[in-house]
């Protein structure tokens, strides 16, 4: 049986690794998310029957109730919100991690057949629990800046950076008794609630640009935390799996951090955004005189004569649930003759691959979609940039204003387009808080409105030239 359980885990592991490998890119994901479903389904069955379990009402009872309540929420949650869920899920795996630690603690398998203490298994007891419930709490905090239940901006009092620091050492000196004396059950307690306050204080100081690397963050913190939780059980299967979803996290993070030109030091402490980027942020120019704007009438003879068009989708568009029609106007300026492409940022939207997902379930063709790095040169020679509920991303501020938060950020040159224009509701600033001078460039068109009836109304208007 230890034989197959082995082969068992391995067969899983690879599976893990090749769907992982498949998630890099749009046209494969789908497949990878299938073998990935598939390896855990396998890793699952064989650990049940290695132990040999008796009873299996528990684990029947939370499949059904575990397996209802995903299947609502995939029916249900818009995709506006898949950042705020995906938030939770990074947190209920922290959780989980939290609770099986604590668990094997309180069960006392943490010493040996003569009563002595294992130190090793000890030491991961409590990194699985500080890390899960750190993973927790951070989490629910991004969850409520996300849904709105609590304010996207940064939230900074004085002396939070001690309190940091403090409560990190104070868990170490706790860790470090805990192995010396581990039938002190109560040292594990304090530090699972100095873990709670570190998630909450950790999270609150950074504002709504940073959410795409938060959730990347949070979601490396969980696979650490399963890992370690593995050790706890050893269990190689937990160890691996964990290990490739905090390396990839870790990894996906520093990505993130680079296509804003920021350190991660940065990102958790600078308290850098607003409440959001849909029209309530502050900070716009109070001189609006040079701004252009169209309607979607006057837009809609502009894209007749176009020979090509790049769209640039942000969380704008997400909002306002307008890919559906976007699509259906691409489809229309395609059929007319014009070439037609989306430019996508690494950070459009609130968490990594927001803007791909979004156009994914419109039907957009993955040869449509062109990262940052394959089409920024391409600006230059085309006749029209759409954006589409976008602000920072599009800033020409990251390349000139060294006193503004976007300084360095690489961004899309959608002011290199030959004209622009802009869907958005008014002229607020965006989740950095920053001004966009492009608002007001004399080739900038500006079409406000809410996305999807602008869209609307670009599409009624063209059919009719």
């Amino acid at each position: 049986m230890a034989t197959l359980l082995n082969l068992s885990y391995l067969l899983a592991a690879v599976l893990f690794i090749f769907g992982l490998k498949q998630l890099g890119s749009p046209k494969t994901a789908r497949r990878g998310n299938m073998l990935a479903m598939l390896g855990m389904l396998i890793a699952i069955l064989m650990t049940l029957l290695d132990k040999q379990i008796i009873d299996f009402t528990y684990i029947i009872i939370g499949l059904i109730v575990g397996a209802g309540i995903g299947a609502y929420a995939a029916i249900t949650v818009q995709m506006t919100n898949m950042p705020q869920m995906v938030a939770l899920f990074n947190g209920f795996g922290g959780a989980a991690s939290t609770f099986v630690a604590y668990s094997e603690f309180v069960a006392g398998n943490y010493v040996t057949s003569t009563g002595d203490p294992k130190l090793d298994i000890v030491i991961t007891i409590g990194l699985s629990v500080l890390i899960g419930t750190v993973t927790f709490s951070g989490s629910l905090i991004a969850f409520a800046k996300l849904q709105g239940i609590m304010r996207g901006a940064p939230i900074t009092f004085k002396g939070q950076q001690a309190l940091n620091a403090a409560s990190l050492i104070a868990v170490v000196i706790l860790g470090g008794m805990l192995a010396v004396n581990p039938d002190n059950a109560i040292l594990l307690v304090i530090i699972l609630a100095i873990a709670l306050l570190l998630g909450v204080i950790s999270v609150i100081p950074i504002g709504g640009a940073d959410m795409p690397v938060v959730i990347s963050l949070l979601n490396s913190y969980s696979g650490l935390a399963a890992a370690a939780t593995g050790f706890v059980l050893s269990n190689n299967v937990l160890i691996i799996s964990g290990a490739l979803v905090g390396a990839s996290g870790l990894i996906l993070t520093q990505i993130m951090c680079k296509a804003m030109n920021r350190s991660l030091a940065n990102v958790l402490f600078a308290a850098v955004g607003t409440d959001d980027s849909t029209g309530t942020a502050s900070g716009g120019r109070k001189d609006k005189s040079s701004v252009t704007q169209y309607t979607a009438e006057d837009a809609a003879m502009v894209f007749e004569a176009a020979q090509s068009v790049i769209i640039v989708p942000g969380y704008g568009l997400a909002v306002a649930q307008a890919q559906h029609v976007l699509q259906e106007f691409a489809q229309m300026l395609m059929a007319n003759g014009t070439k037609v492409r989306y430019a996508i940022h690494p950070v459009a939207g609130r968490m990594p691959g927001h803007m791909n997902v979004l156009l994914a379930e419109a039907n957009v063709p993955y040869d449509m979609l062109l990262e940052m790095d394959e089409i920024n040169e391409d600006f230059q020679n085309t006749d029209i940039a759409l954006v589409i509920g976008a602000n920072d991303v599009i800033n020409p501020a990251a390349r000139t204003d060294k006193s503004s938060p976007l300084y360095g950020m690489p961004i899309l040159n959608v002011d290199h387009a030959k004209s622009v224009m802009i869907v958005k509701r008014s002229l607020s600033a965006g989740f950095a808080g920053v001004d966009n001078e492009l608002f007001y460039d004399q080739k900038t068109m500006m079409l406000f409105g809410d996305a999807k009836g602008m869209v609307t109304d670009l599409v009624k208007e063209y059919k009719n030239l």
